[in-house]
């Protein structure tokens, strides 16, 4: 019997719904979102076992669809098979009993097309393997099997056979009902003329078959998932607990615990890396020592130094003083000599007083005595005494920046004088004959003072070396004031007793800032600051 297929949609429908889109949700951000982002990003662990969860998990999605399209493929091919060969040997059973029948009378022939029907459901009865549904060309219906309605029927079948195609088969899916196989057969009748016979196979057990095993992929799949997850974390595991110890001995070696060490387990990778590591760590220790060791030497000998020259250098300026005092009796090239001997006792003099001073911060001896002072009051005392070098630099000292209103902080007035006047004297030494701009600002919890210079400005990089004892940004170039290269190393030292900041910002040819930060009270803590340090309003 020849089979005309109908469209390939038609049997894909029969497969039923199968998982093929994933149902993804997005959490809001919250706590929650923020405790999962912060754990991805720190924990190597946590994106091993969840990179293996999503790519099984999206793995095994895919090959659960493919497996399920084709089970159910499958299903249908062989449903569709052993329907077809049901209709085919029903309906032929039945053709050749007309062929032969021996009634000349319609209505007998008509009688014997509904025994012939009646015994084709009856057999599909059994068993519940199909119902069958007879219909004449004039579209009158000659039998249906109990509960059997004539809308089961696809149109698009019952179309194909009236066109003259002698059997055909489609799939239906009701509404409320599982899906059935519809096989649609002709034969005639003698002096009735051709009807329609339709097979109707039900799909329930294809169902039933097809859903058992879409959970037992599911579950598979899951337990597969979850498997693959497990095996991740305990393989992850073994690898990043080292790494775990050796982050905790590194932080703790950074603290200054200098004697951790990793625990070395077995000859492996791992072991070696966990020698290695002890091993550059006692290396470290060892110089990390020696560096102590050799700055307590240095600190030493400076300390003693210091303390040495005074006597020294006591005796030295009571005896220059003398020669100075009687320059104008000597000769031009002696009273010179003496006024140049005066000059660098000075300076040699300041110098000893910052090593004093440094030695001091070094021994952890500096101390403050805070009390309530008004900064503006101190900022312009600070300025009247830096005029006199600021007028042979040919630069203004510009206090447009001073407030009218008191500006009034717990500090030790002899310390943060010296720093103001270091910055004002660095300022002016480095302005190059341009304006000084001061300005001072407080708020509720700090106070802060801004010197600004539009001189030669820093490099980059030099904002952080402007604090270091000695250095110099440009140590070919001669300075006619002082310069120990210790005063702005000896300001940062007195602003950290305040608890405060002392910032350097610059660009070459713009010019340089420092900013002071003190909080308004002793002990408390600085962490904002009511002047800008750029120009631009950052920092």
């Amino acid at each position: 019997m020849e089979v005309a297929r109908g469209p390939s949609a038609a049997g894909d429908a029969a497969v039923g719904a199968l998982p093929a889109v994933i149902a993804r949700r997005t959490a809001a951000r919250g706590p929650a979102w923020q405790v999962a982002r912060d754990r991805w990003r720190r924990s190597l662990q946590t994106r091993v076992v969840v990179t293996t969860l999503v790519v099984s998990g999206v793995v095994v999605l895919l090959l659960a669809t493919l497996v399920l399209d084709q089970v159910g493929r499958g299903l249908v091919e062989a449903k569709s098979r052993s329907a077809l060969a049901e209709a085919q040997l029903g309906v032929a059973q039945v053709q050749t009993q007309l062929a032969t029948t021996s009634c000349g009378d319609p209505d007998c022939v008509q009688s014997q097309l509904q025994t012939l029907t009646q015994q084709l459901s009856d057999r599909g009865a059994t068993g519940d393997l199909y119902s069958v549904f007879v219909q004449g060309s004039d579209q009158t219906k000659g039998f249906a099997s109990p509960g059997l309605r004539a809308d089961v029927v696809p149109p698009g079948l019952t179309a194909r056979l009236m066109a003259g195609q002698p059997s055909a088969y489609a799939y239906s899916h009701p509404p409320g009902r599982p899906p059935l196989l519809v096989v649609g057969s002709v034969v005639s009748a003698p002096r009735l003329g051709q009807y329609r016979v339709y097979h109707v196979f039900p799909l329930t057990a294809e169902e039933r078959t097809l859903a058992l095993v879409r959970r037992t992929a599911a579950v598979a799949g899951l337990l597969l998932v979850a498997l693959l997850a497990l095996i991740a974390l305990l393989v992850t595991r073994q690898v990043v607990s080292p790494v775990r110890m050796a982050a905790r001995t590194a932080e703790r070696l950074a603290s200054g615990r200098l004697e951790e060490r990793m625990e070395v387990r077995g000859e492996d990778e791992i072991a070696r890396l966990a020698s290695t590591f002890n091993s550059m760590a006692e290396a470290l220790q060892r110089q990390i020592r020696q560096l102590e060791d050799l700055s307590r030497v240095q600190r030493r000998f400076v300390s003693d130094v210091s303390h040495e020259l005074r006597t020294p250098l006591t005796t030295v300026r009571m005896a220059a003083d003398v020669l100075h005092e009687g320059r104008a009796d000597f000769p031009p090239a002696a009273a010179r000599s003496a006024e140049l001997l005066q000059a660098e006792l000075d300076r040699f003099e300041e110098l000893l007083v910052d090593l004093l001073e440094i030695s001091r911060y070094d021994a952890g001896a500096a101390t403050i005595e805070p009390d309530p002072v008004d900064l503006v009051p101190l900022v312009r005392r600070v300025v009247e005494r830096t005029s006199a070098l600021a007028e042979r630099k040919g630069s203004l000292l510009d206090l447009a920046g001073l407030p009218a209103e008191p500006v009034v902080a717990e500090l030790d007035h002899v310390r943060i004088e010296r720093v103001l006047r270091n910055l004002l004297v660095n300022a002016v030494e480095h302005g190059e004959g341009r304006p000084v701009e001061i300005s001072v600002a407080g708020d509720d919890d700090t106070v802060a003072v801004l010197v600004r210079d539009h001189g030669i400005g820093l490099r980059p990089g030099e904002a952080g070396l402007v604090f270091t004892r000695f250095w110099r940004g440009d140590p070919s170039r001669a300075r006619t004031t002082g310069g120990t290269g210790l005063g702005l190393a000896i300001a940062l030292e007195d602003v950290r007793l305040h608890g405060g900041w002392l910032q350097a910002w610059g660009e070459p040819g713009v010019g340089a800032a420092f900013r002071m930060t003190l909080p308004r009270r002793a002990g408390a803590i600085v962490d904002a600051s009511p002047l800008p340090l750029r120009p631009d309003g950052g920092g």
